[in-house]
């Protein structure tokens, strides 16, 4: 989860919540590419959880990430609970259950976030490795109850901690259990806006099911290839989901900001203290009318903040985040962000893309996204399978990076880094390779994932 933004600018009225977004519109020649991954540490000795606090813990990691680098430290009332590089060159961060997420740097090319994930993967394994701890490949702990999983000091957390059970059913297993991948695009106008986020949305199911790769909890088989996804679909229904309203005529940053208005907010930081306001409009706050802070109105921090307590399948904020993913290992990664830079940055392939989805109902989307957890490329998908529409929607993606033509040192464009994500078109996800070995020779265990699903 990304660094709570600090600008005390107050909000005076509805059209500047419209403009935030529109502030984020960019010249193509201008569009970067940010990458965020959680992954989930254990200690190899006994695939235990690790803790915050410790010799051996993650504060004790940050420590040792921050010596190596020369990183920031990000601290939530006297404890250091991420790190942050100077000069945008992007963070790191703890979710809820210890999952330690990079949030990367805006860089032009899928290369320079391949070569990015390299140089993190090489400071986090060099600091953890003294301390025995490993990171999952996985996009749910396949072991470990919410009970056994320990909670991140972060005051954040703790007012969703406390709000999320009265608002679906799975709230705290996203919170300490799931880990995920996205991608953050940008757009140059509204229309461009509509129809990236139009397109993600409507193919989230299909990277789902590309991506699917957690198939196990408490230690057993979990009935589904993306168990991550699905409880997604049973997380606070006010602020996750398809977004069927985006898909209307008239859409656009008014409409996104009106349905954001009406999620419930989280909290208000005020200095570095969070005050709980879980449940209250976001409206009282620009009128100076929130029961738990009378008096005290809107800035522009507090509707940045308030954007990033949304989490639809595609987020908007001043650029769109593509949420529908498992975290899987370091070319999965990067091949999530060929997948929807493909897609997206190229204009014929973005028209390309909106006519693959466009006729689509809103009925046929919600039913790819309820099937693809548990079917992954088998699921039905208007009509057809979601394997036929991911072979069309990587067809697409390949065009749109040789269009790109943007090349490595060694001369290779972009779609070297979709190799992977074809392969699962053509043959199995990692989730049935995983529930295979499971079955075979693993002979019911889960702790040999420990050993091969680990970065």
């Amino acid at each position: 989860m990304a660094r709570d933004v600090s600008d005390a600018t107050p909000l005076t009225g509805r059209a500047e919540l419209i403009e935030w977004f529109a502030a984020g519109e960019k010249p193509p020649e201008a569009f970067a590419i940010g990458t965020e991954h959680e992954k989930v540490p254990f200690y190899r000795a006994d695939l235990a959880p690790v803790p915050y606090e410790g010799e051996g813990g993650i504060r004790a990691l940050l420590d040792r990430v921050q010596a190596a680098t020369g990183w920031e430290t990000i601290e939530d009332a006297g404890r250091v609970i991420g790190l942050a590089a100077r000069e945008g060159g992007g963070a790191i961060s703890l979710e809820p259950g210890g999952q330690f997420e990079l949030s990367g740097a805006p860089l032009p090319d899928v290369h320079a976030t391949a070569h990015e994930l390299s140089l993190h993967l090489d400071a986090v394994r060099t600091a953890a490795d003294p301390l025995g701890i490993g990171f999952l490949t996985l996009g749910m702990s396949p072991k470990w109850t919410c009970g056994q999983t320990p909670v991140m000091p972060k005051s954040r957390y703790r007012i969703m901690k406390g709000y999320m059970p009265k608002v679906g059913t799975l709230g705290l297993d996203m919170m300490l259990r799931t880990a995920t991948v996205q991608v953050n695009l940008d757009f140059s106008s509204e229309a461009d806006m509509v129809t990236k986020l139009r397109v993600g949305l409507a193919l989230q199911p299909v990277a789902t099911a590309l991506f699917a790769n957690s198939p196990f909890t408490d230690g057993r088989p979990n009935g589904f290839l993306s168990r991550r996804s699905e409880i997604w679909r049973h997380t606070d229904a006010d602020r996750t989901g398809m977004l069927a309203f985006a898909f209307e005529p008239g859409f656009g940053y008014e409409a996104y900001a009106d349905w954001l208005l009406g999620v419930p907010m989280y909290f208000v930081k005020r200095g570095e203290t969070y005050h709980d306001v879980s449940g209250a409009a976001f409206g009282d706050l620009m009128a100076g009318r929130l029961a738990a802070l009378p008096g005290e109105r809107a800035t522009v921090s507090d509707w940045a903040n308030h954007a990033s307590t949304a989490f639809p399948e595609v987020r908007l904020k001043r650029f769109l985040e593509m949420r529908g993913a498992d975290v899987g290992d370091a070319n999965m990664i990067a091949a999530q962000a060929a997948f929807w830079v493909g897609l997206l940055y190229e204009p014929a392939a973005l028209a390309a893309a909106w006519e693959l989805v466009r006729g689509w109902s809103a009925p046929e989307r919600e039913a790819m996204r309820a099937e693809a957890p548990r079917l992954g490329l088998a699921a039905p998908a208007a009509g057809r399978r979601l394997r036929e529409v991911a072979r069309d929607a990587l067809a697409i993606a390949e065009a749109g990076l040789k269009a790109r033509a943007r090349r490595d040192p060694q001369g290779r464009d972009e779609t070297l880094h979709l190799a992977p994500l074809q392969a699962v078109a053509a043959g199995r996800t990692r989730a049935e390779d995983l529930l295979a070995l499971y079955e075979g020779p693993w002979n019911g265990s889960v702790d040999p994932v420990f050993a091969a699903c680990t970065f």
